[in-house]
């Protein structure tokens, strides 16, 4: 099976570690490429560069400065509506849950993260795309 395209887009860089450390089974085997973006600009302007090709899932941050995850789910939905986005935040924050279930966010995660429930839900999303 080929490996799953994610685009992680947060705004604190040392994310990209911990994804490298709590993935480094998947990475070594090719089932899963990690693309780091650390804003919600950043991650409109990848995905334009590409086309929104090959990416399949979006793990946004939803507190960022400049646009939050809840701006960037909302763009994101309307240009790239196959694409499934998973929405992370640090705050059991409900007004925000409402609003990205309300822009159709396909899952909501809290931070700090579960990985062991993130497989398992990334191993989902790839299973029902």
């Amino acid at each position: 099976m080929a490996g799953i395209k994610v685009l992680v887009v947060d705004d604190e860089r040392d994310i990209k570690l911990l994804f490298e450390q709590q993935f480094k089974k998947e990475l070594r085997a090719g089932e899963i490429e990690f693309q780091f973006v650390y804003s919600g600009e950043e991650a409109l302007q990848h995905l334009t560069g590409l086309g929104g090709s090959g990416i399949v899932l979006i793990l946004s941050d939803i507190n960022m400065p400049g646009m939050n995850g809840l701006i960037l789910l909302k763009a994101l939905k309307e240009r790239y509506s196959q694409l499934k986005v998973f929405m992370v935040t640090a705050y059991g924050d409900e007004a925000n849950y409402q609003a990205a279930r309300e822009y159709g966010a396909d899952n909501f995660l809290t931070k700090p993260i579960d990985f062991a429930h993130l497989k398992k839900v990334m191993a989902d999303a790839r299973n029902h795309s």
